[in-house]
This record gives structure tokens, sequence and C-alpha cells, in this order.
């Protein structure tokens, strides 16, 4: 495996050696890694966000000494500093970017996909590219039913002006993470479910154009710049404020997290295009 260059020593040591953790495993540049100083109260938020962009997320080791897995991983050590442990049977570090040894570690995780058979680079060129806004969707607060409305303003970093993630009180809002501006999905998945537009409780439902491919990209929605973030898939909230059998229907369909980079007026029947 490689190794990496590790960040400067302004940061914390955790930040320094896990930053340059994940671009040994991850075979990246170190400046491509999200590196949180010292007055960032979720570290971790930030690097999972980071990852979920890339459809990666970061598995908690159990046991982690004795812990055998033929590839690298991410352990923990005594003393807040990060190194890459590798090997089968277990007890081995093949990099500490800043010292230390396997007897000290304490946890660990490993850098694995969301889903093995989709975890592939996206085949942009064979994505549909552009469609339009069918619908537009808003709640004023968290678990409030979802009002349909033919126009919204996108506010650049917060979302739907009216709409509970625009206000920071959604379910899901974090002022840390990344993806809670926007949340999108394709007509095409509602209509193959029989529901209403409003009944996946995203806010833009698009035809025409495939979402699950705008991840890491940017598109435009009507007057509005946005930027894919991760896929919204579902989860056992959305399916006790909708009906049972949604969470299973909508894996992997669930649509696109994005957020708001320039905002604007989006109404229906705008356009939806890749940049």
């Amino acid at each position: 495996m490689r190794t990496a260059d590790v960040p400067g020593e302004h940061l914390p040591p955790l930040t320094r050696s896990v930053a340059a953790c994940l671009a040994a495993i991850l075979e990246l540049e170190t400046a491509d890694v999200p590196a949180p100083d010292a007055g960032h109260p979720e570290p971790w938020t930030v690097w999972r966000t980071w990852l979920a962009r890339r459809g990666l997320g970061l598995v908690p080791v159990a046991t982690p000494r004795d812990f055998g897995w033929p590839g690298p991983w991410i352990a923990l050590l005594r003393g807040g500093v990060a190194a890459v442990a590798y090997g089968t049977p277990p007890g081995g570090l093949a990099w500490a970017p800043l010292g230390g040894r396997f007897e000290d570690v304490e946890d660990g995780y490993v850098v694995a996909p969301y889903d093995t058979s989709l975890w592939r680079p996206a085949e942009h060129g064979a994505a549909r590219t552009s469609g339009r806004v069918e619908a537009l969707a808003i709640a004023p607060a968290a678990e409030a039913p979802m009002a349909r409305v033919e126009a919204a303003s996108a506010l650049a970093g917060h979302g739907l002006e009216g709409d509970r993630y625009a206000a920071g009180h959604g379910t899901f809002s974090n002022p840390h993470s990344r993806g809670h501006d926007l949340t999108l999905i394709e007509a095409e998945v509602i209509d193959t479910l029989g529901l209403a537009p409003e009944t996946a409780r995203r806010n833009v439902v698009t035809r025409g154009i495939d979402l699950n491919a705008l991840v890491g990209r940017r598109f435009r929605v009507g007057a509005a710049e946005c930027e894919g973030q991760r896929l919204c898939e579902p989860c056992a909230h959305l399916q006790r404020l909708t009906e049972p059998g949604i969470l299973r229907a909508l894996v992997h369909r669930g649509g696109l997290r994005a957020d708001v980079i320039a905002g604007g007026a989006i109404r229906v029947g705008d356009a939806v295009v890749a940049l």
C-alpha cells in the first residue's frame, strides 16, 4: 500500500493522522481529504459526509485487536492518533503517520462501500443528464405533512424557503454535515410505486434525469445551482411517516441529497440539467 503526506502541525493529531490514513487507503492526495481544524466539534461527521459522496462509509470494528482483515483499515490508538492496520491474522500496523504500536489500538473503522454491488465509478456518459421539475413540496416543521407548491426560492446554503431544512429544523438537520439543503426523487420511481409526489417527502420531483448519477456533480434546477452529495436512501423514519413497505421499495431509488450552491427560483416545469 502507499503512504501519504501528513497535514500540517497546526492541526490536531487526530485530524492529521486520520486525513493521512484516508488518503493512503483511498490512494488520494492528502490535500483532497478534509482536515477539520481544532475548533471543529464533529470531525467524524465531516469525514463521513465526505466519504458518502463516494458511496463509502466507516464501519466500526467491534474488537479491533482481534480483527483479521485482508485489507487496510483505520486503527485508533491510545493518545488520539490514527494508523493504518492491515492483515490476517491481526496484529500489525502497515503505516502509523504519527507513530504508535498495534498494542495501543483502542478502536477501529473499515472504510467500506454502502453497497458492494453498486460500488463502481459512475458512468456519466451513459446517464440521462437532463430533465424537468414535475413537482415541488415543502414542510414547515419536522414530521409535518408535505405540501405541494408551484414555485419556491432556493437559498444558498439552506434549502427551499419555507421548508424545515432551510430553517435548520429538519429531523436530520446538522450544521456540521452536508446534503441537507435539498432532496430530490425521480417521478419514474414514484409512478412505479403508485405514490403521490409528496408522499416520498422529497422537495423536488424530477422526470427524465438520472439522479443517482449526480452524486459528486453540480447541476442546475431552475435558476438554482446545486451539488449532489449522496443518495437519499430511505429510512425507518420515512416509513413511519408514510406507509409500510416504502423503505424496501426505495432502496437505491430514494433520490438525491444536495446542497444549494447558488440560490434562485425553482418552478414546476423548470429544467434540471447536469453541469
